[in-house]
């Protein structure tokens, strides 16, 4: 029996390669705990921090129409994805932060960047050429994991904010995208401070104009949702504007499907 047992604990380990070492003891048998891929520990160790670029505000890491030749990571800071149509109009389709991957579009055989990436606040950037991450993401499992994590939470995002665009009215589309920037819980009991971000950005992330902005969030601000002393002070209360219905949310992209 105790044979037994240690060979299924060690088939175990070979089948699951993305745990710790730490084990709990349950029944008899040996439970193992998910770990968390360290990215940065990972890129440091492969030398790949080395060639890391720091982007001033308001600086260019892309445009729309460049080559996809590779795919970055954000170590530090905030950079904003936008497209501009054949008419000069801009819109704003994804705002990442630290830890988030972006140029994804370079494994797809996209010939062209579709959307621009802009840094909103001094951010530094790790590149990765397309050859170099398609070679770690089939030999480093770890990397492949924490990558398709990322996508799929990517996705998700995409899917709650076309239903959130096409369901909900600006007023509440503004109040979960501060709340979303702020990373405000509705359970959280302390307010979240907003990185810097112009109502013309914001705007341009909910589909509307800035004077309408400028309306709720003074609006806000006269209820105490927000706060505006220098920083832009996002507290829990907001989500009482936005009373977004994950299962309605659910039902639209059924419906849009």
């Amino acid at each position: 029996m105790k044979s037994n047992l240690a060979r299924r604990s060690t088939a175990e380990k070979h089948a699951l390669p993305f745990i710790t070492r730490t084990a709990v003891m349950r029944a008899g048998r040996t439970l193992e705990q998910p770990r968390v891929f360290d990215t940065e520990s990972f890129f440091r160790t492969a030398g790949l921090d080395k060639g890391a670029v720091v982007y001033a505000r308001g600086a260019v890491v892309f445009s729309q129409g460049d080559a996809p030749d590779s795919v970055m990571y954000i170590q530090q800071g905030t950079i904003k994805l936008s497209v501009t149509s054949y008419s000069g109009k801009e819109a704003i389709v994804a705002m990442l932060e630290s830890g988030d991957f972006f140029g994804e579009s370079a494994l797809a055989g996209q010939p062209v960047r579709q959307e621009r990436a802009t840094a909103i606040t001094a951010t530094r950037v790790l590149t990765i050429q397309k050859e170099h991450m398609i070679r770690l993401l089939h030999e480093q499992h770890g990397f492949s994991g924490r990558f398709i994590t990322h996508m799929l939470a990517r996705n998700t995002r995409i899917e709650d904010d076309l239903a959130d665009q096409l369901f909900n009215s600006s007023e509440k589309r503004l109040a979960r995208t501060l709340m979303l920037l702020a990373h405000a819980d509705r359970t959280a009991q302390t307010p979240c401070v907003l990185p810097r971000i112009s109502q013309q950005t914001l705007a341009e992330m909910i589909g509307t104009t800035r004077s309408r902005v400028n309306f709720f969030m003074n609006k806000f601000k006269k209820l105490g949702f927000i706060e505006c002393d220098g920083n832009l002070t996002v507290n829990t209360s907001l989500s009482t504007v936005f009373s977004y219905d994950e299962r309605a949310g659910t039902r639209a992209r059924k419906a849009t499907s």
